[in-house]
C-alpha cells in the first residue's frame, strides 16, 4: 500500500496541512525544524511523489473541489451546474465531496481528503461546518467560499441574505390577510435557521402580530418533514398559512393537507423557499421565495479566482417572490 501525506503527517506528528506546506515550499508558512520533521518522515515511509502530488508542490492544479451536505433537497444541482459550466470555460476539473448532514467527522475526513491532493480552491455548498473542521479548513490556506451560506463577514460567501427571506414571506402573506402563519421544517439552531426565524418574527412583530411557538415547526427540510408538519398543524394550530422550508418541505405539507381534508388555498396558503421546478410540476403550483442558484454558483466561482482586494469578502445575491395557486 503507498505511502500518503496523510501517513507522512502522523510520522511527523504535525497537521496533513503542514506537510502540504513544506511539499509546497511555503518556508514562511512553518519553521525549519518542522521542515526537518516532515522530510525526515518522508525519507523514513519512503513516500514517492505522484502526478497530484508534484501539483500540489508547482501549485499546477486545475481542480477545484465542491463540498456538499447529505442531499434532503434539490437546490444544490442548479448551483453544481453552474459551477461545472463555468468550471468548463476555466479548463478546470470538479471533484464533488459528501460531508454528511451536520456531522463533523465527515467533514473532517473529506477536507483531508481534498487537503492532502493539490487543489485550486473549495466551494462550501450550504454547509456549515463544526469543531475542529472549521480550524481544519482556515488552517489549509486553501482559497474557499461558502455558497448558499451566509457565515460570517470575515469569511468569503455568496448567498441569498435569509433574514429577508424569513421577513419577506411572511410580510407576503400578512399583506394576503394572513394573521396566523406557521414556519416549517427547518433547523432552528443553524446559521439559516436562525436567519430565517428572526425575519419572520420581524416581520410579525412590525406588523403588531403575536405569535405562538406551536407555529415554528422544526425539520430537516425534506418532504417528510413537510407531511409531519401539516400534521402538527393540524393537530395543534389554527393557522392559515404557512412557509415551507424549502420547495420539498410545501409539497409534504400539501400532501399531508389533501389527505386532512384542507384545500390549499382555500383554507391554508402554502410559500416555499427556493422555487425550484418543483413548484411547477405539482398540484396547486407553488407559490415560492425564488432564489438565483445559478448566480449563486456562477458568482462563487469567480470571486474563488477573483483579486482578493478587488472583491467583497461577501455577497448577497438577490431573490424574489412568485406568485401561483397555492396562495
Amino acid at each position: 500500500m503507498s505511502v500518503t501525506i496523510k501517513d507522512v503527517a502522523k510520522n511527523a506528528n504535525v497537521s496533513i496541512a503542514t506537510v502540504s506546506r513544506v511539499l509546497a515550499g511555503k518556508k514562511e508558512a512553518y519553521s525549519s525544524s518542522t521542515e526537518r520533521k516532515v522530510k525526515k518522515a518522508i525519507r523514513e515511509l519512503g513516500y514517492k511523489k505522484n502526478t497530484a502530488a508534484v501539483e500540489l508542490v508547482t501549485m499546477h492544479s486545475n481542480v477545484i473541489a465542491v463540498l456538499v451536505p447529505t442531499p434532503k433537497t434539490n437546490f444544490a444541482m442548479k448551483i453544481i451546474d453552474s459551477i461545472q459550466k463555468g468550471a468548463d470555460m476555466k479548463n478546470l476539473n470538479v471533484i464533488i465531496l459528501f460531508v454528511g448532514d451536520n456531522d463533523e467527522k465527515m467533514q473532517i475526513k473529506a477536507l483531508n481528503n481534498v487537503i492532502e491532493r493539490p487543489v485550486n480552491g473549495i466551494l462550501l455548498i450550504s454547509v456549515e461546518l463544526f469543531g475542529d473542521a472549521v480550524n481544519l479548513l482556515k488552517n489549509s490556506d486553501i482559497p474557499h467560499v461558502f455558497v448558499s451560506t451566509a457565515i460570517d463577514k470575515e469569511s468569503q460567501f455568496v448567498s441569498s441574505d435569509d433574514f429577508k427571506i424569513g421577513y419577506e414571506a411572511t410580510k407576503f402573506l400578512i399583506e394576503k390577510g394572513h394573521k396566523k402563519i406557521g414556519l416549517s421544517s427547518l433547523e432552528k439552531n443553524s446559521f439559516i435557521g436562525r436567519q430565517r426565524v428572526s425575519g419572520y418574527l420581524a416581520a410579525l412583530n412590525d406588523y403588531h402580530l403575536q405569535h405562538s411557538n406551536d407555529w415554528i415547526v422544526e425539520g430537516d427540510y425534506s418532504y417528510e418533514s413537510g407531511f409531519s408538519a401539516m400534521q402538527h398543524y393540524k393537530e395543534n394550530t389554527d393557522i392559515t398559512a404557512v412557509i415551507g422550508a424549502s420547495d420539498l418541505v410545501a409539497i409534504g405539507i400539501i400532501n399531508a393537507a389533501k389527505q386532512l381534508n384542507i384545500n390549499v388555498p382555500n383554507q391554508l396558503a402554502v410559500v416555499s423557499i427556493d422555487g425550484t421546478y418543483l413548484v411547477d410540476i405539482v398540484s396547486p403550483r407553488v407559490t415560492s421565495v425564488t432564489q438565483s442558484f445559478f448566480t449563486m454558483g456562477e458568482t462563487a466561482l469567480n470571486m474563488l479566482f477573483a483579486d482578493e482586494n478587488a472583491v467583497s469578502n461577501y455577497m448577497y445575491i438577490p431573490f424574489k417572490i412568485d406568485e401561483r395557486e397555492s396562495t
